[in-house]
C-alpha cells in the first residue's frame, strides 16, 4: 500500500535510554535494547522491522550506557564482511571493510544522548531538538527500544496521515500490564491511562506517529513522561486515535519475555518478520 507520506521523511525515534531495572540478569553491562534475541540486539529487531517498511531514518534516545549502542553502529558495517587494516605504509589507515555485504542497511542512524535519568518524554524532546535542526519533517514515529510486533506500520502510518489528528497509536490487546486506552465509537481517545487493570480489552502497544506539532505536549525537563502528561493532554483534546491490531505483540519487560522471543527466533517464525 502507498502511504501518503513519504516513509523516508518520517524519522524513527527509539526510546533506548532506561536503566532496564526488570532485566537486571542482562541489563548489569548492556543498555535493555542491545539485549539479544539470538545474535541481534532488539533494538536491531525493531529497526530491520521499521526498514522492511521503508523508513529508514533512525534516532535512537539514548542514556545508560549510551556508549555501548554507539559503538555497535560505529561498527556495524563490519559485522558481517572481512576486514582489513594496513598500516604497512601509513599508521593513520582506517580500516575498511572487505567484501560485499547484503546487510548493510541504507539507513542514516543518529545516536542521542538524552541524559541518564530523562524520562520518556523529555528524551523524545531532546532528540527531537537535536533531530530537527538537520531534518525537515512533518511526522515522526516514536517506539521503546524492547518490543516487538507484526503490525503493518506503513498501513498505521496511511492511517495517521489520513484521519488528520496529532497522534496515533497501535492499540493492542493486552498482557495485563500496560497503559489502557478508553476510546469513543470511532477510535478516538478519550483517556490516556498508564498501567490500570485493562477493562476495555486495548492496551499502549508503543508504536506511535506523530505530527510534529506534538513537540509542544512534551518537555526537555527529565522529569516528563511520555504516558502521562503529554499523553493525558493529547486524549484530553481528542487529538489521537488508535490503530487496532489483533495480531503479534510482546515486550521484553522480563528474563522470561526475553526467553519467549528468543524462542520463536530460534523457531524460524518469528511473527515480526512475517
Amino acid at each position: 500500500m502507498k502511504s501518503l507520506i513519504d516513509h523516508r521523511n518520517v524519522p524513527v525515534f527509539i526510546l533506548a535510554g532506561g536503566l532496564g531495572t526488570r532485566l537486571a540478569e542482562e541489563t548489569q553491562s548492556k543498555p535493555k535494547p542491545m539485549v539479544e534475541i539470538g545474535d541481534l540486539p532488539i533494538l536491531l529487531h525493531i529497526m530491520r522491522n521499521y526498514y522492511r517498511h521503508g523508513f529508514n531514518d533512525f534516532v535512537i534516545c539514548a542514556g545508560y550506557r549510551s556508549w555501548e549502542i554507539k559503538n555497535y553502529f560505529m561498527n556495524y558495517e563490519f559485522r558481517d564482511r572481512h576486514l582489513e587494516i594496513d598500516h604497512r605504509t601509513e599508521l593513520d589507515t582506517p580500516a575498511r571493510p572487505l567484501g560485499n555485504s547484503v546487510r548493510q542497511e541504507k539507513w542514516r542512524v543518529r545516536v542521542i544522548d538524552t541524559g541518564l535519568n530523562t524520562m520518556t518524554g523529555g528524551r523524545v524532546a531532546r532528540a527531537f531538538d537535536v533531530a530537527a535542526a538537520d531534518t525537515s519533517f512533518e511526522q515522526f514515529a516514536v517506539t521503546y527500544g524492547d518490543g516487538l510486533t507484526d503490525a503493518n506500520l506503513t498501513k498505521e502510518l496511511q492511517f495517521h496521515a489520513e484521519h488528520g489528528k496529532v497522534g496515533t497509536v497501535l492499540a493492542v490487546h493486552p498482557m495485563a500490564r500496560f497503559g489502557e486506552l478508553e476510546t469513543t465509537a470511532d477510535g478516538t481517545v478519550r483517556q490516556f491511562s498508564e498501567k490500570p487493570q485493562a477493562t476495555q480489552g486495548r492496551i499502549n502497544g508503543g508504536f506511535f506517529f506523530f505530527k510534529k506539532s506534538f513537540r509542544d505536549y512534551v518537555s526537555t525537563d527529565e522529569s516528563c513522561i511520555l504516558e502521562r502528561e503529554p499523553m493525558v493532554k493529547l486524549s484530553g483534546e481528542q487529538q489521537l486515535k488508535i490503530f487496532p491490531h489483533d495480531g503479534f505483540w510482546q515486550p521484553m519487560d522480563t528474563l522470561r519475555d526475553k526467553h519467549q522471543l528468543e524462542a520463536l527466533w530460534q523457531s524460524g517464525k518469528a511473527p515480526w518478520l512475517a
